[in-house]
């Protein structure tokens, strides 16, 4: 007897839909074959699914048997194929009726039969839905991750037996409701930018920089406040949206280098890799594709605190993913692409002690090693950072002051008003932020005024400008004239956008020295 179940496996952020053929035949001397390009998961399944149905009291006759999985020219991983397994036995041993191939099982087996949760569950059931799947059955702890998507029937279930009672007709597992929305509350927020003292210059490089979805660089030493500020930029960045927070959770159900969602996430992600991460962690990979920091980080924030002592290499493969928004993974057999539109916030020393141009401490670097230090940083790498903005050290007077800034809701209400000008002005061309903005569409809603043109011209003859750094000025004073109210870009809206090109201006005036 020939039996089919529809399972799945995660692919990327999507999913690999999975036929389950299982042909039973008596015999003799019993085996069991398990063919379809199966990873050792999958392979290791069958001990699973034989115990678990030794534990509901079936006792099947010997036979020979062929677990087939289509389609067969695709790799199989992961876990979620042991319940269209073990129902497919059973099936073919007569102990349940045929199941449709709009019902899509997914979940793991213990030993006794219990179901446990599985990764990936949310982009499954999402492509389950687009793909014309109606009922859909997860495990237990699975529910509140599955449960979000509208416009398909979700069951949970805590066991083999509880799917088996279903299909037969004799229980039926209950279809879950969606959870109602409960976006995240600014109150609870903890890092304020309240807290910061003093660094008024940084503070407002932060807010021009949620506004606009802008990469940032903090450049200062130690102890200035730049890691201070950098955790307190999602305190500033408007919510997530329902269709972002969709598109984030669902690359942490499928990543192993993460805790599994429960329910849809509420908050911007901000991850913080410590500097001796590989460039596979960061950008992702391994021999099952996964997603790393750089998509982990999606529609939130990736701060990369001592920039300098990262690898080179690993900083360098940060250049793609910074301009397109996505990670591709190629493997011999398959590619898969990662979401990874991330804003990058990275803090550096000026040298090696970490005092160059301090005036509390002397700098003990020679001039040597103080370039080798910088080149550690490619200019093309810099050249992606919209903001790079100098965080001096606090003045003890400062530190001792009771003068307070403006607290991270009150900057948030600018950010939030600036971010809905964007969206008007450019959702005919699917972009959310002024940072996606490209030359063409900059010539469009950045072009500045007569000053401004006049002076961004100088600037560009006197840093040197490469054509992106150019641009990137261009969409800063774009989001500057957002945060004002301003539909015309101004010669001060460009003023102080160069203003934020702090290492531009250093080389200029390092170059002037040695011509002079």
């Amino acid at each position: 007897m020939l039996a089919r179940v529809l399972g799945a496996t995660p692919s990327g952020v999507g999913a690999l839909f999975v036929t389950v053929e299982v042909d039973r035949i008596r015999a003799t001397l019993p085996s069991v074959t398990v063919v379809g390009l199966p990873d050792t998961a999958v392979r290791e399944a069958r001990e699973r699914v034989f115990a678990a149905i030794r534990h509901l009291g079936h006792r099947a006759e010997p036979a020979n048997i062929v677990i087939n999985l289509s389609p067969a020219d695709e790799k199989k991983e992961g876990a979620s194929l042991d319940l269209p397994m073990a129902a497919g036995l059973l099936a073919t041993a007569g102990e349940l009726p045929t199941i449709p191939l709009h019902v899509l099982l997914l979940g793991e087996l213990s030993l006794e039969g219990g179901l446990l949760p599985v990764r990936g569950v949310l982009p499954m059931v999402l492509a389950a839905r687009d793909h014309g799947v109606e009922d859909v059955v997860v495990p237990h702890l699975n529910a509140d991750e599955a449960a979000v998507v509208a416009g398909i029937r979700v069951r949970a279930a805590d066991s083999l037996g509880a799917v088996v009672s279903h299909l037969r007709g004799e229980r039926e597992l209950p279809v879950l409701q969606p959870p109602r929305p409960s976006p995240a509350s600014r109150n609870e927020i903890t890092a304020d930018l309240l807290e910061v003292i003093g660094q008024e210059h940084a503070k407002r490089a932060l807010e021009v920089a949620a506004a606009g979805g802008h990469h940032i660089l903090l450049v200062g030493p130690p102890g200035s406040g730049k890691s201070m500020l950098a955790r307190r930029l999602p305190g500033i960045l408007p919510p997530l949206t329902a269709a972002e927070a969709l598109e984030t959770t669902c690359i942490y159900s499928v990543s192993t280098r993460a805790p599994r969602p429960r329910g849809l996430l509420e908050r911007r992600p901000f991850r913080a890799p410590h500097h001796t991460i590989s460039a596979a962690a960061l950008i992702g990979g391994g021999a099952n594709p996964q997603p790393g920091e750089v998509s982990l980080s999606h529609n939130g924030v990736l701060f990369l605190d001592e920039l300098t002592e990262f690898r080179r290499d690993v900083l360098e493969s940060l250049r793609q993913p910074v301009e397109d928004g996505r990670v591709t993974i190629a493997r011999a057999r398959s590619a898969v692409t990662f979401p990874s539109r991330f804003q990058l916030v990275a803090a550096a020393n000026p040298c090696p002690c970490g005092h160059l141009g301090s005036a509390h401490k002397s700098c003990t670097c020679t001039p040597t090693a103080v370039v080798r230090y910088r080149a550690r940083l490619s200019g093309p790498l810099l050249d992606r950072l919209d903001l790079q903005v100098q965080v001096p050290a606090v003045p003890w007077q400062d530190l001792s002051s009771d003068r307070r800034g403006e607290p991270s809701e009150v900057v948030a209400r600018r950010v939030a008003a600036a971010r809905t000008s964007q969206q008007q002005r450019m959702c005919a061309v699917g972009i959310a932020c002024n940072a996606q903005l490209g030359p063409r569409l900059l010539g469009r809603w950045a072009r500045p005024d007569d000053a401004g043109r006049r002076l961004l011209e100088r600037a560009a003859a006197a840093l040197g400008l490469s054509a992106r750094a150019y641009h990137r000025i261009l969409r800063v004073a774009r989001t500057i004239a957002d945060l004002d109210g301003d539909e015309q870009v101004r010669g001060p809206h460009i003023a102080e956008a160069i203003s934020y090109r702090m290492l531009d201006r250093r080389e200029a005036s390092a170059a002037a020295t040695v011509g002079g």
